[in-house]
């Protein structure tokens, strides 16, 4: 099988590259990025010189690029690539709309063109809205976005499903809860306090820190990603969860307390506007048809996490400075210029 990979420098998009690349399945993956702030080639250096790997720099929403990506020919597409910070979408929502619904509508149109292309589409929970205490949404709930990267997501998503009803695409829709694991950019929740914390820095907690987030470890989501891919009938959208929400603030207490650090760096600040306060998904639907369910703990995933971070703490810092940049220019650009030409 020969898959296109958007964002797959990203953090699930690298995990889910690996994931791919380290079971024994007959498997060519190009991955297509364009490396804005946190597209990380270091992510997969590991991987780089593995001959079924190929990387390729560019824009989704660069009709003429994805149209020559496209001639070469594949058989699926998993589409990660999104602006995905929600703070950044409330100071500027313009990247969203032109990365996550003009690329996802781009990439729709090769698709269409070339046909008989798998297209798994990697959304959020974040499309339903904030669920209500004791409720679990259910892919037949209402969409519902509360922010302007929610409704960039929400606005691809009705994209997918709109080709995939007018012009029969094969298109599979994922929406998962909050991920956490390796290579995560350090502005997501998890990295920011295992960085600050183990430097003694201040941890910024939004309002009273009691907004509820579903936490799944990495690995678990490229599983059900794989899934997805390889069993999941044409036209299905499936909720991705470990079904444990829990407040913020319980998050950070617990790494704290791996990292036996002090609840004094904790510092309070004013809450996002339109902050949800609660996310919880119900994902019954892929358990029972792909057979799909977490198998790592929240604890076991936090403790692992930790782990990775303090044992590649060359990555967090050229992650942290931008760095990473110059490990393109020696590394990859030659072959990616290469492999385009």
């Amino acid at each position: 099988m020969k898959v296109l990979v958007t964002g797959g420098a990203g953090f699930i998009g690298s995990n889910f590259v690996r994931f791919l690349l380290s079971a024994p399945r007959d498997v060519e993956i190009v991955n297509f990025d364009k490396l804005t702030y946190a597209g990380n080639p270091e992510s997969l250096a590991d991987v780089a010189q593995d001959p079924r790997y190929h990387f390729i720099c560019g824009d989704i929403a660069d009709r003429n690029a994805v149209g020559e990506l496209f001639r070469r020919g594949f058989d699926a597409v998993v589409h990660f690539a999104a602006e995905t910070h929600v703070d950044r979408s409330i100071e500027n929502a313009s990247p969203f709309l032109h990365t996550n619904i003009v690329g996802t509508q781009c990439l729709l149109e090769a698709v269409r063109e070339f046909r008989n292309i798998r297209f798994i589409h990697i959304s959020t929970d974040e499309v339903y809205g904030s669920a209500p205490a004791g409720v679990k949404f259910k892919e037949e709930a209402p969409l519902d976005p509360q922010s302007p990267y929610a409704a960039s997501k929400a606005s691809a998503e009705h994209f997918v499903t709109a080709y995939a009803n007018t012009f029969g695409i094969s298109s599979v829709i994922l929406r998962c809860t909050n991920n956490f694991g390796p290579f995560q950019f350090p502005e997501k929740l998890i990295p920011l306090i295992i960085a600050n914390a183990s430097e003694d820095k201040s941890l910024p907690i939004y309002g009273d820190g009691m907004q509820e987030r579903d936490w799944l470890f990495v690995q678990d989501y490229c599983r059900a990603i794989a899934l997805a891919l390889e069993q999941a009938k044409p036209g299905s959208t499936y909720n991705v969860s470990s079904g444990l929400s829990q407040p913020n603030l319980k998050v950070v207490r617990t790494i704290l307390q791996f990292l036996g650090k002090p609840e004094s760096l904790l510092q309070y600040v004013k809450d996002r506007p339109g902050h949800d306060r609660r996310y919880a998904l119900d994902s019954s639907k892929i358990q029972r048809e792909l057979g799909w369910s977490p198998t790592v703990s929240f604890e076991d995933g936090i403790r692992r996490t930790i782990e990775w971070y303090k044992g590649n703490s060359e990555w967090l810092d050229h992650a942290r400075s931008g760095e990473y940049r110059n490990y393109y220019e020696r590394h990859y650009k030659r072959r990616s210029e290469t492999f385009r030409s």
